[in-house]
């Protein structure tokens, strides 16, 4: 499977068996070109959508089931008639890890000037739903289209709050675009992925974080997207909705739409 998805090239591969735990549909494996993933969004919702088109999924059945790496992970699904129009992933709650605590050095590690990450007032951290990411507010959607990951540094960053996140979200909530809730950008260069179009499993913690540190206030909490994948040339508008109840996170959902860009055969 690691072989197939290095060839393949995509941020992620999936690959779908029986199921091996009960209260499961599916057992469901996610690879990077360099590594295997616990659980990720993306590749979630674009298998529910590839499993309904198969007939895996009947037309018409709302929730379904997949057994990943940090165990079950459901998904809620609506139709338009016959077709799937979208699915919602549920997420683990939040953890909220390490904080960096030098500004300067995050700059560094992104290419910026300090001034692009001290200038937002918000911390830069580590954040989990299942799957840890480094998140890092910028000033400017120009900050963020500007940010070139520097490896050395930031493993060294990494090292000095002994912290391992699997990649690193950038974004700004000056999203320049009347749809979005944030502008974003997400690197995992040691998972052999240089920059990802859309990132599910790195867009609940980012929804935890605009809730948790007031970004977004609660009552619009389960209505945010993040548009991604601009810089690339490969919009994405991911959605995230997260329950809150007195300033608590009670839920992490996120969802989006999928259309098929191709099919074929492969002899292994």
């Amino acid at each position: 499977m690691q072989a197939i998805a290095k060839e393949m090239n995509f941020s992620e591969t999936t690959f779908v068996l029986p199921p091996e735990n009960g209260g499961t549909d599916v057992r469901m494996r996610i690879f990077t070109p360099g590594d295997e993933l616990p659980m990720a969004g993306h590749p979630t919702v674009g298998t529910t959508f590839a499993l309904a088109r198969t007939g895996v999924i009947e037309r018409g059945r709302q929730h379904f089931v997949f057994g990943c790496g940090i165990g079950p992970v459901p998904v809620t699904m609506t139709w338009n008639g016959d077709d799937l129009g979208f699915v919602w992933m549920t997420q683990p709650l939040p953890t909220f890890g390490a904080v960096i605590p030098d500004p300067a050095r995050t700059a560094a590690a992104l290419s910026l000037s300090p001034a692009a990450v001290a200038g937002t007032g918000q911390p830069v951290q580590v954040v989990s739903c299942g799957v840890p990411f480094l998140l890092v507010p910028l000033t400017t959607r120009s900050a963020v289209d500007s940010a070139v990951v520097n490896s050395g540094v930031l493993d060294a960053l990494f090292s000095q709050v002994k912290t391992r996140a699997t990649g690193l979200m950038v974004f700004t909530a000056q999203p320049g675009d009347a749809r979005a809730t944030v502008y974003s950008r997400m690197f995992a260069p040691e998972m052999g992925i240089t920059e990802d179009p859309a990132t599910g499993s790195a867009s609940g913690p980012l929804g935890c974080y605009l809730v948790r540190h007031k970004i977004v206030r609660p009552e619009r909490a389960s209505a945010m997207i993040s548009l991604q994948g601009v810089k690339m040339g490969r919009p994405s508008h991911v959605h995230m909705s997260i329950g809150v109840d007195n300033g608590d996170i009670t839920s992490v959902r996120v969802g989006g739409e999928s259309v098929l860009a191709g099919e074929g055969t492969l002899y292994v």
